[in-house]
């Protein structure tokens, strides 16, 4: 019976203006409304009156917020640095006109004017007999027909929380972080993230080390976290690294890079690192074959990857941790074998490389494989998903490849809940159909579905055939590339002709150059700003 509070002050939430989430992981969604109902607040927006909270998201899943449209008031699209103040100015002034109070009406018919704010309340959606999605219209004056993102043209002017809260018990992210740049340069047809956040935006190395300099005084860490996607592309991250390490070493605080590109991790790279407190090293080169490696487009060759683990064994590391991705489009039972062959060449490489008498003991390549989920605005938004019984036949496969390899001793496996990556799959591509089931599902008791511990798949399998919808029409089919998707009025910098150009250049196998390179024409050069914009050959798309 105690209602859900806050942290600081112990008030309870349904007492507060607004309560905002921020959408990390599509798993979390039951978990939203389970604090909606925590609180006391009703679950969906039309059951709530002008005293309750107004209940606003972002986040990189809010670029398909179609899912839980019922349920929350307004949707912040793009970088928060950019729009959140504007957002709270118009609320604080309307609460000012209105003497404290919330006309939640009059309130959303201002908001929607401010650029990249999303109320799903003032959209209709179509569908075709089959269930497709025909349009997504308007029906306020103000709303606009495409939404586009917000997005913050230098990071230096980033909001950066120099003095954040400290746990007093054990978390997953037990140390200090600190993005060094934004967005990535690489062009992973798989990978969200690379696409919602072009172009590359860097942080300058003095921003970098007075902010390093002050989370770790006002928190006490002695763990410092370079983070980016790609954290080795940052064009200073030699001399960042060793002026940190430089700095820190002497108070026995570590600096650690847990985003490393094989392809670019040098020694000297290895050396700086080696000043500090060792830590395990992270690659992650997503396919075991070059066949799939080129689909995907990750620009790794196996001389490449086995030319970083030789730089890492030689600098003195001896656990190198892999990750690969199974059920990638087009793959094959030769290319999850290559998987097992890839690591086997990587544990004899360190046994080559090391001599006996400098030996700590045996390697250990640690390989992790997850599960592909195809995700709005990526090439990839087009692709099936296996089913569940194809996932893990996968990785069996994976396995058993591993277990006959001459080094698989010096090698352990790890995979994900293939059941719980399809689910997570319908989420990412849902629509507003997917409300009712969220809801359903809520009520029978589904919490915490990215605990497996705690996932109830049968229920959610159970709720979906309740609702009348399939995991087939969501997760498993092909989709062709004229199809409505449901996110399609949204416009997050990059072009859907792009993402069609990328997709078909995936089923050819061909590669598309790193931007850094060349420009694929990806369409974000109208934001302004950005590692994309430095004058370079443009390609035959003539620039974005």
């Amino acid at each position: 019976g105690i209602p859900l509070f806050s942290l600081e002050s112990y008030r309870p939430v349904k007492e507060f203006h607004g309560l905002a989430f921020t959408l990390q992981y599509e798993m979390s969604y039951s978990n939203i409304l389970n604090m909606l109902d925590l609180a006391g607040i009703p679950l969906r927006w039309w059951e709530r009156s002008d005293e309750d909270p107004l209940i606003f998201v972002g986040g990189p899943c809010a670029y398909n917020p179609e899912p839980l449209a019922d349920f929350v008031d307004v949707v912040l699209l793009g970088e928060g640095e950019e729009m959140n103040m504007e957002f709270y100015q118009v609320w604080a002034e309307h609460l000012r006109a209105h003497d404290g109070k919330m006309n939640k009406k009059e309130l959303l018919d201002e908001v929607v004017k401010i650029l990249g704010v999303y109320i799903p309340r003032f959209y209709d959606v179509t569908y075709d007999e089959a269930g497709h999605v025909t349009a997504v219209v308007p029906n306020h004056p103000d709303a606009p027909e495409k939404l586009v993102k917000r997005y913050l043209q230098h990071m230096d002017n980033a909001y950066f929380p120099e003095n954040p809260i400290v746990p007093y018990l054990d978390v997953i992210h037990d140390r200090a972080m600190l993005e060094v740049q934004r967005g990535c340069t690489r062009g992973c047809r798989f990978c969200q993230a690379g696409m919602l956040y072009r172009p590359v935006r860097e942080k300058t190395v003095e921003e970098l080390q007075q902010q390093a300099r002050a989370i770790l005084c006002n928190t006490g860490h002695n763990d410092l976290s370079l983070t980016s996607l790609s954290t080795s592309d940052y064009t200073s991250v030699d001399i960042l690294l060793r002026s940190l390490i430089a700095e820190m070493a002497p108070k026995n605080i570590s600096v650690s890079l847990p985003s490393l590109r094989v392809d670019n991790f040098s020694m000297n790279l290895a050396n700086e690192m080696q000043k500090g407190k060792k830590t395990g090293l992270t690659f992650a080169p997503e396919a075991g074959s070059q066949r799939m490696r080129d689909i995907i487009n990750k620009g790794l060759t196996e001389e490449v990857i086995l030319e970083g683990a030789r730089l890492a064994f030689e600098g003195g590391w001896t656990r190198v941790k892999l990750y690969f991705m199974l059920g990638l489009p087009m793959e094959t039972k030769e290319d999850i074998q290559e998987i097992a062959h890839l690591c086997n060449k990587i544990a004899a490489l360190y046994y080559e490389t090391v001599p006996k008498e400098k030996r700590s003991g045996r390697v250990q390549i640690v390989a992790s494989t997850s599960f592909f989920i195809p995700k709005p605005f990526t090439p990839f938004q087009w692709a099936p998903q296996c089913t569940k019984e194809e996932f893990l036949e996968k990785a069996y496969l994976t396995r058993t490849s591993i277990a006959g390899e001459l080094n698989q001793k010096s090698i352990k496996y790890n995979w994900h809940e293939a059941d719980a990556s399809v689910l997570e799959g319908i989420m990412a591509r849902g629509d507003r159909r997917l409300n009712r089931v969220i809801l359903r599902a809520y009520e029978k008791g589904c919490l915490y579905d990215a605990w497996s511990e705690y996932f109830k798949n049968e229920v959610w399998e159970e709720t979906m055939a309740e609702c009348g919808l399939t995991t087939e029409f969501y997760s498993h089919r092909e989709r062709p590339l004229d199809e409505i998707f449901p996110w399609d009025f949204i416009d997050c910098g990059v072009t859907k002709e792009f993402l069609k150009r990328e997709w078909l250049k995936a089923r050819q196998e061909q590669i598309s150059e790193n931007c850094k390179v060349r420009c694929q024409g990806c369409g974000v050069t109208r934001f302004g700003g950005g590692i994309c914009f430095e004058p370079r050959d443009v390609g035959s798309y003539g620039g974005c």
